[in-house]
């Protein structure tokens, strides 16, 4: 990457038109708060550097219904109001979130964008697109820095997911679940556990993946039945996780099992590695969407592990997966969202390009209020699923409920924005040409996995009907 990148140096006028509304003088001298200082200026630097040596122009993608835009510069309407400055993605964000989404955006329209479709179609797992995205600091988002990673806020990776997602929903979606295993290990594993596994899944020199579902058990989580029984040092694993994202491509596998009884306190966390015996994988499956992220089935036949593998104390297990989750649910929300805020502008360039009974669609008042709608719910999509980041920054003991809403309510709404932008292109939105199908395909699983959106009515519910 860094040779990449070191044949196109810029000038320092380049350098200003891509980040032309930061004050980079000022954000690139001036200390900011961290609970660790200057991890959040190191971040800065490393992504602020890399995107200023990219003489790319800011152009949208290939795609035939219209370019994704910059946040600047896109086209007003008659009042001088334009679609990304009333749905404006930078909205309420600091200069660094906005020079992080800026690379961000850059990075999805120059690695991802015009590469999309080609990764939906042939199911190709773009390894080196993650690795590119790594040196940006985006393997370990808000993994510590002591083993790689960035140490940036559940907000910050929030904006980044979301930018990312416009580029390829598939890849940005895959690279979420390898940042949440990331910060397991660093979270919950000793020094030495970090040590072994971190720096490799911040570099994203190795991939990983994040096993909680089985056969028999997917809502009902605490359910699982694989086995891990004590054997001297080692457990002995035996199960089966299902729909595993990076199934059989994974070097890591972060694994919930059984080492006790029944319940939630009856489940550890182990780190399996690919290669140990008794590891072994079931068939690529097949999926209306995610076709560039392998999903396979997970099984143990007496594999056994290391105790030393272990995160955490055992019958913690449940407790991290769920913790894990919360973060995963912003995440998920995130991607949704960056791909709705990209179905709406290539929407907006097709109502205005294409024309019935004698007009642009835009000019149809039927459409004018739908796209209205649309609009308004990316915009408090965009609120929710900030303010459930911010939560889960402060530690709110709410942010549980926070995380679930923004899930079920940011995934929900987003789907529905990707498909009505999808009837708004008519035919041309069911061909495989245009872009708005995939957004449609890849968003539709954001309502079922990291939790069905059923199940985060119910945490909410329970919670707040509760007699006080």
């Amino acid at each position: 990457l860094s040779s990449h990148y070191s044949s196109r140096l810029p000038l320092l006028s380049v350098i200003i038109g891509v980040l032309r509304r930061i004050d980079v003088i000022r954000i690139a001298t001036r200390s900011h708060p961290s609970k660790k200082p200057g991890v959040r200026h190191t971040m800065l630097s490393r992504v602020f550097t890399r995107a200023a040596c990219s003489t790319r122009p800011l152009a949208g993608s290939r795609n035939p219904a219209g370019p994704l835009r910059a946040v600047a510069g896109a086209a007003t309407s008659r009042r001088g109001m334009s679609l990304e400055t009333v749905v404006n993605p930078a909205h309420e964000l600091g200069e660094d979130q906005r020079t992080f989404q800026q690379v961000a955006q850059e990075f999805a329209r120059n690695e991802m964008a015009d590469n999309m479709a080609k990764w939906d179609a042939e199911e190709i797992f773009p390894e080196e697109t993650l690795r590119k995205a790594a040196a940006l600091g985006f393997g370990g988002i808000y993994t510590g820095p002591e083993f790689g990673g960035s140490g940036m806020s559940r907000l910050d990776a929030s904006v980044v997911f979301e930018a990312l997602a416009a580029g390829c929903v598939s890849t940005t979606t895959y690279l979420s679940i390898h940042n949440m295993c990331a910060w397991m290990i660093d979270t919950w594993g000793t020094t030495e556990q970090r040590a072994k596994w971190v720096p490799d899944l911040t570099s994203c020199a190795k991939f990983g993946s994040y096993c909680l579902t089985e056969p028999g058990a997917g809502s009902d989580a605490a359910s699982l039945a694989t086995t891990a029984r004590r054997d001297g040092d080692d457990y002995v694993l035996n199960g089966s996780k299902a729909f595993i994202s990076g199934g059989g491509r994974s070097e890591v596998y972060i694994v919930m099992v059984r080492t006790g009884g029944a319940g939630p306190k009856g489940i550890s966390c182990l780190v399996v590695e690919k290669g140990t015996p008794g590891l072994s994988f079931g068939k690529k499956e097949k999926k209306l969407g995610w076709n560039c992220q392998p999903t396979r089935a997970v099984n143990f036949d007496d594999c056994r592990v290391p105790v030393s593998n272990r995160l955490g104390e055992e019958g913690l297990g449940f407790n991290i997966a769920m913790r894990s989750l919360n973060g995963g649910r912003v995440n998920i929300a995130s991607a949704s969202l960056g791909a709705a805020q990209a179905a709406l502008t290539l929407t907006r360039d097709h109502l205005n390009v294409r024309k019935q009974f004698g007009k642009p669609l835009a000019a149809n008042q039927y459409l004018q209020f739908k796209f209205a709608e649309m609009a308004t719910d990316v915009h408090a999509s965009r609120l929710l699923v900030r303010a459930a980041a911010r939560a889960l920054d402060q530690d709110l003991p709410t942010a549980p409920q926070h995380c679930a809403m923004a899930k079920y309510f940011v995934t929900e709404k987003c789907f529905n924005v990707c498909n009505d932008a999808l009837q708004m292109h008519g035919g041309y939105g069911y061909l495989y040409d245009y872009k708005i199908q995939q957004y449609v395909r890849d968003l539709r699983v954001h309502l079922i996995l990291e939790g069905t959106n059923e199940v985060m009515r119910s945490i909410i519910g329970r919670d707040i009907t509760a007699p006080q």
